[in-house]
C-alpha cells in the first residue's frame, strides 16, 4: 500500500521563505533546498528570492529536462495544499514542452561559429591597427574595433552562461573564462551572480541589482526612500549626492555609458576578492590576470599618452552602445518593490521587459536579444530562435491580456530619456526644498 500523502498548505510554505531556512514547491512537490543555495550553479538569488512560493515555471525557464532527476534528494515528503495551475501557466509549460520537442534548445544553428570568426577576425584587426600602423586615425579606429570586439564577444559570454554553448560542460567553462575573463576584463562569475538575480526579479527595485544604480541613476521615486538592497544587502541612499545626480540624469546618461566599462571592472574586483562564495575563484582571478596582461601591453604599444587615453575612450565609448541596449530593455518598464510571486512568473515578465523591433539583418547589433520579453521567459532558448518564437510569445499575451511591448530603437531610446527625466524633476523638487529649507 502507497504511503498517505502529506500535505502543507500555501501560507505554511511562505514561512519557510527566510536564509537557513528555504523550501520551495515545483509541480506541488515540496523542496528543503536551504543546503543547496551554496551549490546551487545559478547563485544563491534564485533560491533565496523564491523561497516560500511556488517556482514551477521557474525551473521549467532555467533547467534541461536532466535537471528534474536532482529534485528527489530535496523532497521533503509534502505536496502543496489545494495546488492549481493557472490557465497562462498551463499554457506557458506547454509551448516550453513544444520548444523542447522540436529540439530548439539544442539548435544553436552555426551562429556559434560565426561570431567566433567574427570575434577573432575584429580582436586581430584591432591588434594590428595598433602595431602595424603609425597612423593617429588608424588608431583610434583600432580602438573602436576593439570596443565592438567586446560587444559582440559579450553576446557569446552571455550564451555560454544560459546554456552550454559548447559540446560539453567543460568546454563550456574554458569559453566562459576565455571570453569573459580572458577577453573583457569581466568576470563570469560577477556576471552569473548578478544576470541571474535579475533574471529571477526582474525590475524589482530592490531584488534587481540591475536598477540599483544610485548615486548616478533611479528610475523610480520609490527609490527616494533609501530602500534596502536585498541582492547587495545593503541600503541604497539617496542623500543629497545623489539627488543632485538623479536630478540631471536625463542629460548624463548617455555620457554615463560612454564610461560605464569602468564601473563593470570595479564589480568584478569587488566579488573576486570579497568574502562571498565565489564559484571557481582562482580561474576567475586567473583569466582577470590575464585580460589586464595583454590589455595594458597593448594601449603601452602606442606612441602617446594621448593616443593611449583617446584608444580607450573610443573603445569604451564603442561599448556603450550596448550598454544602452540592455537599458532601453528594461529602464522604462514597470518596475515593484520585493521578491517576484511563483504564481505569476509569466506576469512579471510581460511588464518589466520591453523589446525592440528591427529588421532580420539587425540581429547581429542587438546579438538577437532585443527579443528581451522572449529571453525572459525562454533564457536556455539560443539566440537565434528568438526571433522564430517571437509570434508565438506575442499571441499567448495577447490570448491572456498580456502586454508585449515593442518599441523601435528610437522610440525606447526616447521612452527611456523620458522616464529618466520624470524622475529627475521629481528629484529637482526635492534638492530645491532642500535648498530652501537649509538655506
Amino acid at each position: 500500500m502507497a504511503p498517505e500523502r502529506k500535505y502543507i498548505s500555501l501560507d505554511e510554505l511562505k514561512k519557510h521563505n527566510k536564509p537557513g531556512d528555504l523550501w520551495i514547491s515545483i509541480q506541488g512537490k515540496v523542496y528543503n533546498v536551504t543546503d543547496w543555495v551554496d551549490e546551487h550553479p545559478g547563485g544563491d538569488a534564485a533560491l533565496l528570492n523564491l523561497a516560500g512560493q511556488d517556482a514551477t515555471d521557474a525551473f521549467i525557464a532555467f533547467h534541461p529536462g536532466s535537471a528534474w532527476h536532482y529534485l528527489d534528494r530535496f523532497f521533503t515528503g509534502y505536496h502543496l495544499e489545494d495546488f492549481r495551475v493557472s490557465e497562462i501557466s498551463k499554457d506557458y509549460r506547454k509551448l516550453a514542452n513544444e520548444f523542447a520537442k522540436a529540439g530548439m534548445f539544442e539548435k544553436k544553428e552555426h551562429v556559434v561559429v560565426y561570431s567566433l570568426f567574427f570575434v577573432a577576425s575584429l580582436f586581430a584587426l584591432s591588434v594590428c591597427g595598433v602595431l602595424y600602423s603609425d597612423s593617429f586615425w588608424v588608431h583610434l579606429v583600432a580602438g573602436g574595433i576593439l570596443g565592438f570586439a567586446w560587444v559582440q564577444v559579450s553576446y557569446l559570454g552571455h550564451d555560454s552562461g544560459h546554456y552550454n554553448m559548447m559540446t560539453t560542460r567543460g568546454f563550456n567553462k574554458m569559453a566562459q573564462i576565455l571570453i569573459g575573463n580572458c577577453l573583457t576584463g569581466i568576470s563570469i562569475a560577477w556576471w552569473k551572480w548578478t544576470h541571474n538575480a535579475h533574471h529571477i526579479a526582474c525590475n524589482s527595485l530592490d531584488h534587481d541589482p540591475d536598477l540599483q544604480h544610485l548615486p548616478l541613476f533611479a528610475v523610480s521615486s520609490t527609490l527616494f526612500r533609501s530602500i534596502t538592497s536585498r541582492f547587495y544587502g545593503r541600503k541604497l541612499t539617496f542623500d543629497s549626492a545623489a539627488r543632485f545626480f538623479v536630478s540631471y540624469q536625463h542629460i548624463t546618461f548617455y555620457p554615463v555609458m560612454c564610461i560605464a566599462r569602468a564601473n563593470l571592472f570595479l564589480q568584478t574586483f569587488l566579488l573576486l576578492f570579497s568574502k562571498r562564495r565565489v564559484p571557481d575563484r582562482a580561474l576567475n582571478i586567473l583569466g582577470i590576470v590575464v585580460f589586464w596582461t595583454w590589455f595594458p601591453l597593448l594601449v603601452s604599444a602606442l606612441p602617446n599618452w594621448t593616443e593611449r587615453f583617446l584608444f580607450v575612450l573610443v573603445s569604451f565609448t564603442v561599448t556603450s552602445i550596448q550598454h544602452i541596449q540592455f537599458c532601453l530593455n528594461h529602464f522604462s518598464a514597470d518596475v515593484y518593490v520585493g521578491p517576484p510571486k511563483g504564481n505569476n512568473w509569466f506576469e512579471k515578465q510581460t511588464s518589466g521587459t520591453i523589446d525592440i523591433s528591427c529588421s532580420a539583418w539587425m540581429d547581429w547589433f542587438h546579438g538577437g536579444l532585443q527579443f528581451q520579453l522572449e529571453h525572459h521567459l525562454f533564457p536556455r532558448l539560443p539566440r537565434c530562435q528568438l526571433r522564430k518564437v517571437s509570434p508565438l510569445v506575442r499571441e499567448l499575451c495577447k490570448k491572456h491580456g498580456l502586454p508585449y511591448r515593442s518599441l523601435s530603437f528610437y522610440e525606447a531610446n526616447v521612452t527611456t530619456i523620458r522616464t529618466l527625466r520624470d524622475a529627475a524633476m521629481q528629484a529637482r523638487n526635492l534638492l530645491w526644498d532642500a535648498v530652501n529649507t537649509h538655506g
